[in-house]
């Protein structure tokens, strides 16, 4: 049976790579966020990426929705950082009696240091699409994310 399978964790805690080698062990869909961003917007959003990256979701959700309805899994990849809007979205998928599993990408403080380093000296070597992780949007980040209870998760995996 199909499922949607929801992965959460800080930015450059390693979902994406996760995401990928569940999409394959699953035979998923991949539904990334940044992916729709970096594709459409070209890291240009500005001010505006808060309420883009909210339709974005919204309308993902409802793609994974179809999706999986149609009896493919799918694999939503961008990180859900508040309680509430894991609540949400678990909500969501009960109402339309779709299975759903939680993922969380748990990393240490200093593999998330060397992670972020890593990405952004790919970012300004030209190796990648991703978007400099700047103090501002580490800021934005430790204000925001709120981790996981375990018994919010089914999946805790250590990144």
């Amino acid at each position: 049976m199909a499922k949607v399978m929801l992965l959460c964790g800080k930015i450059c805690s390693g979902k994406t790579t996760y995401c990928n080698k569940l999409r394959e062990k699953e035979r998923a869909v991949l539904l990334s966020c940044d992916e729709v961003e970096s594709r459409l917007f070209h890291q240009s959003l500005g001010d505006r990426h808060d309420a883009v990256t909210a339709d974005i979701k919204g309308y993902l959700r409802q793609k994974a929705a179809e999706i999986a309805a149609a009896g493919c899994s799918v694999v939503l990849d961008w990180g859900f950082w508040t309680r509430a809007e894991r609540a949400d979205i678990s909500r969501f998928f009960q109402d339309q009696g779709i299975p759903y599993e939680w993922h969380y990408i748990a990393v240490s403080p200093e593999a998330w240091q060397r992670n972020i380093a890593a990405r952004n000296a790919a970012v300004l070597a030209g190796e990648t699409r991703d978007y400099y992780v700047d103090e501002g949007l580490l800021e934005k980040i430790q204000a925001a994310f709120e981790p996981p209870a375990r018994e919010e998760m089914d999946f805790w995996y250590q990144g």
